[in-house]
């Protein structure tokens, strides 16, 4: 594997850890989250968990180390709209 490669893995993957900052931002901020789509966050979550173990088996830590830093910002999102769902 040539090192471009690894760049551009790590690159990727530290895009889709921070893809969802804006959206928790948003939530904590407003204090509102009714339009969270509930059933794309647990696929979303089932996802990110697989690739983590999928990283673990491979003992590959950019895979580990992104996707799990996706995965806790993506249960944030899920509790904290869980938190200001309106009642």
């Amino acid at each position: 594997m040539s090192d471009y490669t690894l760049y551009i893995g790590i690159g990727a993957g530290i895009c889709t850890g921070i893809s969802m900052l804006p959206q928790l931002i948003k939530i904590i901020r407003d204090k509102q989250a009714n339009d969270i789509s509930y059933f794309m966050l647990f696929i979303l979550l089932a996802g990110i968990s697989g690739w983590v173990w999928y990283g673990v088996l491979k003992k590959d830590y950019p895979i580990i180390i992104t996707n799990s830093f996706s995965l806790i910002v993506n249960i944030l999102v899920l509790a904290f709209s869980l938190r200001y769902k309106k009642q």
